[in-house]
């Protein structure tokens, strides 16, 4: 197991949370359960992608370069960040978490401590679940893992924060489904995700393909969640397109993924690579 020390746990964090801001509901997995890396278990609460969600005090502006990542760069308030006793530190720990399963294998983990307000000492370990960026652990993040993550977490947001097993394919290896089971189980498609909430203007685009049943199975953030008026809430941060099929080339030859999208129509169409979509059951 791949351990990294309070320094590198907090350089991680406050690379992360100064560049997108953002808290979420803790992961509903049962003790013992061990998802593969061919399914991702979301329920990241799309009103945690809010900037104010989160202790400006915690948080260092000159920390949004991920080249940051690197203990020499540490700040104090990095640590402080995932060791806060009140809530904001229980959503540091919660985004920390979700990035932590996005980018790294489970072979790897962060392993850290903190203090409650009544004396405890709560000993973290963060394991990682898909592997989309596993040199992280060593290294600043580069644009495509940037790329990656961001969509990883874009895709395991969840309007209702509430624990929905998904299939997250993409042209990443560690997500490549090719000869698994799930391809007959996972038969529906949702949408897809992508965006990079690294960079100097942090941003998340979703596409949606079958509506009703992802609704049907509490999955509102490719269409949008319907508000008691019939009006369409965005999740958070999370910008809806429209439909795939007008923002995305076609499924890949075996069905599996789209293998690019665009933010937009006109204009310049910025398109990305790093797609991941999303298949239900």
């Amino acid at each position: 197991m791949h351990r990294i020390s309070t320094a590198d746990v907090a350089a991680l964090t406050l690379v992360f949370l100064a560049s997108c801001a953002v808290s979420l509901e803790q992961e509903e997995t049962s003790t013992g359960t061990a998802y593969t890396s061919l399914e991702a278990v979301n329920a990241l609460n799309p009103n945690a992608l809010n900037p104010n969600a989160l202790n400006p005090n915690a948080l260092n502006p000159n920390a949004l370069n991920p080249n940051a990542l690197n203990p020499n760069a540490l700040n104090p308030n990095a640590l402080s960040a995932i060791r806060d006793p009140g809530q904001a530190g229980a959503l540091s720990r919660q985004l920390l978490s979700y990035v932590v399963g996005c980018a790294l294998t489970p072979a790897q983990s962060f392993i850290f401590s903190w203090t409650d307000l009544a004396g405890s000492v709560h000993e973290e370990i963060y394991t990682g679940l898909l592997g989309l960026a596993p040199s992280w652990s060593d290294k600043p993040l580069g644009q495509t893992d940037q790329q990656w993550v961001s969509a990883c977490l874009a895709s395991r947001t969840n309007w209702y924060g509430v624990s929905v097993t998904i299939s997250s394919r993409g042209s990443h290896a560690a997500i490549d489904k090719t000869g698994t089971p799930e391809l007959s189980t996972y038969t529906r498609q949702e949408g897809a995700f992508w965006g990079n909430l690294f960079g100097p203007s942090p941003y998340l685009n979703a596409c949606h393909d079958e509506v009703s049943h992802a609704r049907s199975l509490s999955r509102e953030c490719a269409a949008g969640h319907l508000d008691d008026g019939g009006g369409v809430q965005e999740c958070g941060m999370i910008h809806i397109v429209g439909l795939c099929d007008s923002h995305c080339l076609p499924l890949n030859q075996r069905g599996m993924y789209y293998p690019s999208c665009v933010n937009n129509l006109t204009g310049n169409p910025e398109a990305t690579t790093r797609v991941i979509t999303v298949f239900l059951p």
